[in-house]
């Protein structure tokens, strides 16, 4: 690997990986790790860290785990396990034979504990949660110690051995690091190391009743790992004393092919305009049935999103363009919209989608004539070659490309006015038919020109406008589902206003469009697939689409305000 190799990411964490290796640490080896906890579904924030993880191993020749952190068994659950799996594969990466699990080293970790006790360097502590707390002290005035702190090895050893044991119950002891009380970092106050949990395991079933803190397993995990580089997000820089203090204090059994320990290295989270992206709050969404499930096409998780239809390669792109940085931001969610934009405008198939029907008799047209019109399946992309759509006597329109009294600077279809429409002909307006009691307009009466039809020799007339349209008698019944920002206000997760991150929801979020029409070639359109509708956006087959009725998700409007805002800045 030099320098100067384009697939190499530049940020600050490359940087320090560059220096590494031309310095030979580590042996020359770079090996990251994504280590989730499975206590719910994946979503935006952990696509930057498993690209960054899996994405530095990649460029300079390293490895890369997938380890789970199921420690707090009372969160986790194997659905969660398999969802992460299949969002980590979906995202186009693979850990081969390394997967693990924090649990895999429970009895390491706890011959580590019981090393620190022997040392004096560990305490079993009955001071309760909110007592540990008031003696923790406060940035500006030091902890005072546990009365539990004196314990004799022997004493400690001995509770310890008897909290595994199931004797006490939960909450009622702790094991703590007996650290310092008066230290400047709050987190090297004594912290816990474990504490009593009765919670059945999804591996280990009720084998343990204590278990271990995330800030104790997790260095020691990185360590039996051969993890050189641990790469974590900001919230955990005060926490890297700790994670080098455990590391200082036992005995490591480094694996014999590793000569060194890993280093934690901090970077910042994401975050996203108009959205949440704490597992907690999005856990709250799912449970109390804001939305339906964590899969909702609105929801900022991986599946919600591969659901709407976004792509894996959109999601990629959009974390390189983003970055690494050292200090926390929020990124424009147009900035996402934009590189999902700019993978469909190359790879979605051009269809003509009605979403609002409005009937059209086209009244010099033969009746019972069909005739089947090509067109490109994607302008931008001519390898994606060309489809044949069938026209008829009777066609539908939007409804919105219809207008009784337009105003001057409207370009679609109006009495005595005419249109072309999409590859076929143009058709001019002659008579309007209403309902008699509501003055609801029913259906247009049309004409069209034989001689304008798309491709011939007098289809270069002009005219304004251009509408989509589909054939009557050949048009598929689907359901259409519009999805907008899920929040209202661009920072819903800011807690100084005091309200509920809930009551920033948007009530206009989804919008379900039924009696839609849809173009015959999409007969054999499977879940997943994706499409340009045209002048409507990008839309994705819904999962709930069934034989009678196809069901789409809108993944992104056609307008881009992230472009809009890029040419703006430029021009200026």
């Amino acid at each position: 690997m030099t320098d100067n190799n384009p697939a190499v990411p530049v940020n600050f964490i490359q940087n320090i990986i560059t220096e590494d290796l031309k310095n030979n640490k580590n042996g020359g080896r770079v090996h990251t790790r994504f280590p989730p906890e499975p206590n719910g579904y994946l979503h935006i924030g952990h696509a930057k860290s498993i690209c960054l993880n899996f994405g530095l191993a990649l460029a300079n020749a390293g490895l890369c785990n997938l380890r789970f952190d199921d420690t707090n068994p009372s969160k986790e659950e194997v659905e969660y396990v398999e969802s992460i799996k299949a969002d980590v594969r979906w995202l186009g990466f693979d850990w081969e034979d390394r997967l693990f699990y924090a649990s895999d080293y429970f009895d390491k970790f706890y011959e580590y504990a019981v090393e620190l006790i022997k040392a004096g360097k560990a305490y079993v502590c009955d001071l309760s949660p909110q007592e540990i707390r008031e003696y923790r002290g406060t940035l500006t005035e030091p902890g005072k110690d546990s009365p539990y702190r004196t314990r004799t090895v022997e004493e400690n050893l001995d509770l310890f051995e008897r909290m595994r044991a199931g004797e006490f119950p939960d909450g009622s002891r702790v094991l703590r690091a007996k650290i310092d009380m008066a230290s400047p970092n709050l987190n090297l106050r004594d912290p816990v190391l474990y504490r009593i949990l009765r919670t059945t395991h999804h591996r280990t079933g009720d084998q343990w009743c204590i278990y271990p803190m995330y800030d104790f397993a997790h260095p020691i995990s990185d360590a039996l790992e051969g993890i050189t580089h641990s790469i974590c997000t900001l919230e955990f820089e005060d926490h890297r004393p700790l994670y080098d203090w455990v590391l200082d204090n036992i005995n490591i059994d480094y694996a014999k092919d590793v000569k060194s320990r890993p280093q934690q290295i901090e970077f910042a989270r994401l975050n996203l305009s108009y959205t949440v992206m704490s597992k907690r709050k999005l856990r709250e969404l799912v449970e109390q049935q804001y939305v339906n499930g964590w899969d909702d096409p609105r929801m900022p998780t991986i599946s919600g999103l591969r659901r709407r239809g976004y792509t894996p390669e959109a999601i990629r792109d959009f974390c390189e363009r983003i970055g690494v940085a050292k200090r926390n931001s929020v990124v424009d969610i147009a900035l996402l919209e934009h590189c999902v934009r700019e993978d469909l405008n190359q790879r979605a198939p051009r269809v003509m989608a009605v979403l609002r029907p409005l009937r059209v008799i086209i009244d010099n047209y033969p009746e019972g004539q069909v005739e089947w019109l090509e067109t490109d399946n994607n302008p931008e992309n001519p390898s994606m070659g060309t489809r044949k759509i069938p026209f008829s006597r009777v066609i539908y329109i939007e409804q919105e490309d219809f207008m009784e009294n337009p105003p001057k600077k409207f370009f679609r279809l109006a009495p005595g006015r005419e249109i072309r429409l999409k590859s076929a002909y143009i058709i001019k307006c002659e008579r309007v038919v209403k309902d008699e009691q509501t003055g609801k307009i029913l259906e247009l009466h049309c004409t069209y020109d034989p001689e304008s039809k798309s491709g011939g020799v007098n289809s270069g007339r002009k005219v304004k406008g251009t509408s989509h349209w589909v054939s009557a008698a050949h048009a598929l019944k689907a359901e259409v589902r519009l999805y907008d920002q899920l929040f209202q206000v661009e920072n819903p997760d800011n807690e100084a206003d005091g309200a509920d991150f809930k009551a920033h929801l948007n009530p206009n979020s989804l919008e379900r469009l039924t009696g839609c029409l849809v173009e015959p070639s999409l007969a054999d359109a499977q879940p997943g697939n994706r499409y340009q509708f045209l002048r409507q956006g990008y839309f994705c087959v819904d999962p709930d689409s069934t034989k009678e009725t196809l069901v789409f998700n809108r993944i992104v409007s056609l307008r881009d305000t992230w472009a809009k805002i890029q040419k703006t800045e430029k021009s200026g």
